[in-house]
């Protein structure tokens, strides 16, 4: 503690900035692992530059995006589990940039802590590059803000930002969807990242035991199926998209199947979606018997198994699950496009539920 007349420095006041500058030090060999054409992913700068020419494109429109991981961080925490949510977070940014058929180039994160721990930190941006690499896009900056005060003892947020490039007239809009487009699912790996502030509250009600066996999976530790990271599906849709075989993507996440597909879909066509061609992941149906959780909200908490969803028309469906699967990916039918109010209906064995759009559809010149 400083006495009356001594100086007061940064640190007294809880904020090293030699923890910060060794921070920087350390990443610098994982962002420059992520360097792609347009980027030599060089930190200590002011800000980060990037070339779309240099990346191949002539004249590209720009899709920027940004969020987060959410309250999956606290398990995180908890659990002692910081590798891979730095790939959630790249995850969360960039397939909000395939789905508008934009290849994502380049990311920025955001790391706010109390106390600027670097091995902590250094392993959520291991995360991150990782993640970038998955992605195809360069890791070119960020921020690290130690704030003593703001975030309890071990705690701390991220965010991420993230840029990608599509050649005009090439974007996705939903415009070419109509009755008739056949909806294709791509597996998630988990929950992904949403719906966690339900998973943590049924964690704490129901008593689990996070450190021991999955009760769905003996081989898997329940933390692990539930930190289990967000499926980056990038590299599998891009050259899809830029083919021309899909008309339309919608990423799966906050609102499930029921408000996130109507998103894609413009006036006149409604999503049809049949629970009953895709077998439920055991991990869902354990949230589901666990919670005793409504089949409906079901649908618009989880992901329900399904990351992501294609529109295609019927003469490409099969070579499109095709390729996906060359790719690595577990496809399969979900449902149909039909004529009526912008919306999505999802069937199950225990009822039907509908939710109607307020989205209004945005068509890029």
């Amino acid at each position: 503690m400083n006495g009356k007349n001594s100086p007061y420095t940064y640190e007294d006041a809880g904020v090293s900035i030699d923890a910060g500058n060794r921070l920087v030090k350390a990443i610098g060999p994982l962002v420059k692992a992520t360097a792609r054409p347009g980027a030599d992913s060089e930190l200590g700068g002011f800000g980060g530059f990037f070339d779309p020419k240099a990346a191949g494109y002539k004249d590209p429109l720009l899709v920027a995006g940004n969020d987060g991981v959410g309250t999956k961080l606290k398990l995180a925490i908890d659990h002692d589990r910081h590798d891979t949510v730095g790939i959630d977070l790249v995850a969360m940014c960039v397939n909000d940039l395939i789905v508008q058929g934009a290849e994502p180039l380049f990311f920025l994160d955001y790391f706010a802590t109390g106390k600027l721990e670097n091995g902590i930190a250094e392993r959520v941006v291991a995360g991150i590059a990782d993640g970038c690499k998955q992605a195809g896009c360069a890791l070119i900056g960020g921020e690290t803000a130690e704030m003593p005060g703001m975030y309890a003892p071990g705690d701390y947020d991220l965010a991420g930002f993230c840029v990608g490039a599509v050649e005009r007239g090439e974007q996705l809009t939903g415009e070419k969807v109509a009755p008739g487009h056949v909806l294709i699912g791509l597996a998630s790996s988990g929950v992904h990242s949403n719906g966690y502030s339900l998973v943590r509250r049924l964690a704490a009600d129901k008593g689990w035991k996070l450190d021991r066996p999955a009760l769905f999976d003996q081989e898997r530790l329940l933390i692990d199926t539930l930190i289990e990271p967000t499926r980056i599906y990038v590299k599998s849709l891009l050259p899809l998209v830029r083919e021309g075989l899909i008309d339309a993507l919608a990423h799966i996440t906050g609102g499930g199947l029921l408000e996130n597909i109507p998103r894609i879909l413009p006036k006149g066509s409604h999503a049809v979606v049949d629970a009953a061609l895709w077998e439920q992941p055991r991990l869902m149906a354990f949230l589901q018997a666990q919670g005793n959780i409504e089949p409906g909200e079901m649908a618009r908490t989880f992901n329900c198994g399904v990351g992501m969803v294609l529109a295609v028309t019927p003469d490409k469906a099969e070579a499109v699950a095709d390729r996906l699967a060359e790719a690595g990916e577990t496809a399969f039918r979900v449902g149909v496009i039909e004529a009526g109010e912008r919306g999505c209906t999802v069937r199950g064995s225990q009822g039907t539920w509908s939710a109607q759009s307020d989205w209004e559809a945005v068509h890029l010149a």
